[in-house]
């Protein structure tokens, strides 16, 4: 199942590798959506409200993990590159010991900080308790979502894309079957739902280990083996923790959003939710189509295959900008039935804010798709650091916007929801006037950073 993405046609091999990262995203999203879709029809917009705000909570905490896993990744596909096998060994070692401490570190602070958490998100009374409830099981995943993201990473850095993918869609089954078990047959409430995905995460993250184990015996490193070394762990460090940097800060900048609507009321808590989840899935596949762009664009630079990395970013683009505006054209269309989904017809005003948080941000998704596209090109060529810099601009902006735009009278939440494109597209430009000098220094900068 691994694929060499140095050979071949590059448009047919890049697709071929990315659609198994999109449909898995796609179905790992599953995981909270299935949540947010039975709780909202079965137990209400405050229960709904209160899962929706635990997924933005979530995704920071995850981002943390799935930063340094990309950002590992990205190492261990210029490693496949360059065709280095003990240097990919080596990479595996040092990678796993560090991002699986920092997770039980994580586990252990989260659980710690509970409380002090909700009082950052500026809960509302009402829903406090069931959001409590709901977190205080659901991070009881965080340890498998570091399993699940460590071994696709692996996976993909040697062309497999697939099995991670297989693995997804099992778990998502699995999640939804038990969402309906425990929240309508049993009457479990918010815990069931949590404990549901949970189970879930558990079995996607701890199937994928076993299976690279088997299928990939060269992973199988006995203790006598390891030898630590200083230099491996300052590589992995610079991009993994400037990746990481960059999920969190991206995560971050959104959870201060979240705080933000939550001043706002259940109502707008609720349709925040909805339509986040919707939001989510309209543009994950470009975020994935990104992180496929940056595997083969890791793994061509690793072989010194410069031609063939600059076609790759035109082709890239092309497919980028061309499914972002069948996409906006979609949700922008269709966006009242896809909140109905969530939401209950007689629930006018959350279906109201909900509709016009989508069409607003739908209009712009081409903003997103070159800007995942531009943090997957930075990762790959050693740059993680502009990945960083881009991430700033648009979050800052988006953060720093809705505050100020919101608090005119005049305008409100709607100025939340306006702050996020203008962010997306301050960040384009900016990468792409970098990426310009990049060019422009050509095949010496990019074997003095290899």
């Amino acid at each position: 199942m691994s694929r060499d993405l140095t050979k071949g046609p590059v448009m047919k091999t890049m697709l071929l590798f990315a659609f198994p990262m999109m449909m898995g995203n796609l179905l790992q999203q599953l995981y909270n959506v299935a949540d947010t879709l039975i709780v909202g029809q079965f137990l209400g917009s405050d229960a709904l409200a209160a899962v929706g705000s635990s997924y933005t909570l979530m995704t920071f905490l995850t981002s943390i993990l799935l930063g340094l896993c990309m950002g590992s990744g990205a190492v261990f596909s210029i490693r496949c590159g360059e065709r280095d096998q003990e240097g990919l060994l080596n990479s595996v070692v040092h990678s796993c010991l560090m991002i699986a401490t920092l997770a039980c570190v994580l586990n252990v602070a989260v659980f710690l900080g509970m409380d002090l958490i909700l009082y950052f998100l500026r809960v509302p009374g009402q829903i406090y308790a069931m959001m409590r409830e709901y977190l205080w099981i659901i991070f009881f995943g965080i340890f498998a979502t570091f399993l699940y993201n460590f071994f696709a990473s692996l996976l993909r850095a040697v062309g497999n894309s697939v099995t991670p993918l297989i693995f997804l869609g099992v778990c998502a089954v699995l999640n939804i079957i038990l969402d309906l078990l425990f929240v309508i047959w049993f009457s479990w409430g918010v815990a069931g739902a949590a404990i549901a995905t949970v189970i879930a995460q558990w079995v996607s993250g701890v199937g994928l280990l076993f299976y690279t184990l088997r299928a990939f015996p060269e992973f199988r490193i006995r203790p006598q083996q390891i030898r630590l070394k200083k230099k491996i762990f300052s590589e992995i460090a610079q991009f993994s923790v400037l990746t990481c940097l960059q999920q969190s800060v991206m995560n971050l900048g959104i959870l201060m959003v979240q705080g933000l609507v939550n001043s706002f009321g259940p109502a707008v808590m609720a349709a925040f939710a909805a339509a986040v989840k919707i939001d989510s899935f309209a543009y994950m596949p470009v975020q994935d189509f990104g992180n496929a762009f940056s595997t083969f664009t890791a793994q061509n630079y690793g072989a010194r295959e410069e031609k063939r990395i600059r076609a790759g970013i035109k082709s890239a683009v092309l497919c980028s900008v061309v499914f972002c505006l069948l996409i906006s054209f979609l949700v922008c269309v269709f966006a009242r039935p896809l909140m109905l989904l969530f939401v209950k017809p007689q629930e006018s005003e959350i279906l109201a804010i909900g509709v016009q948080y989508l069409r607003i941000e739908g209009a712009f998704y081409c903003g997103i798709g070159c800007l995942f596209l531009l943090y997957g090109f930075y990762r790959a060529v050693g740059r993680p650091g502009m990945s960083v810099v881009l991430t700033v601009i648009s979050l800052g902006t988006r953060v720093v916007l809705a505050y100020v735009l919101s608090s005119v009278e005049s305008i409100g939440v709607v100025g939340i929801w306006w702050s996020v494109p203008i962010g997306w597209f301050l960040a384009d430009l900016t990468g792409f006037a970098c990426y310009r000098i990049f060019q422009q220094s050509g095949a010496k900068e990019m074997r003095k950073y290899s």
